[in-house]
């Protein structure tokens, strides 16, 4: 199992979340180091998409593995982290969405909606979500590598 280096960030709508979410990766054994991108206090504002570039930005240069945002939503996050070439983000709310984001779309990034789904299942969401590992020799590394080919040639 890998040590994932996670970067987490949060627009004012996802603070509470991250918070939460935060104080579970840095107790997790599979994660090596987290580093806060989000606001840090009530009151703080910072437009969600900012965010969510900044943590694209990060994985696509190699300095972290996994993605965690957290806004009203989820989705305005997810959208602006897929704007980084290399990059592939998804809003999650279910089990089954998170696992299949990284098994089916090897997805670095999961965006949680805190006006969507309640905490525990934000957390629970979160700490499957870093148990899968994409297969690079999966039938679905095939059609990731489609979409990576045209992110290269945009």
């Amino acid at each position: 199992m890998p040590q994932w280096r996670v970067v987490i960030g949060c627009d004012e709508a996802g603070l509470d979340y991250k918070e939460r979410i935060k104080a579970d990766l840095l107790a997790d054994p599979r994660v090596a180091s987290v580093e806060d991108i989000g606001i840090r206090a009530v009151g703080e504002t910072a437009p969600y998409s900012e965010i969510g570039l900044a943590a694209g930005e990060r994985i696509a240069a190699g300095q972290a593995d996994r993605g965690v945002l957290v806004c009203g939503t989820g989705i305005g996050m997810a959208i602006s982290a897929n704007k980084v070439a290399g990059v592939r983000a998804t809003t999650a709310h279910d089990s089954f969405s998170a696992e299949r984001s990284v098994l089916s779309n090897d997805c670095q990034v999961l965006a949680l909606g805190q006006r969507v789904i309640g905490i525990e299942v934000a957390r629970r969401l979160v700490r499957e979500w870093l148990g899968y590992v994409f297969d690079e020799q999966s039938a679905s590394a095939k059609k990731v590598a489609v979409i990576s080919a045209y992110e290269a040639r945009a």
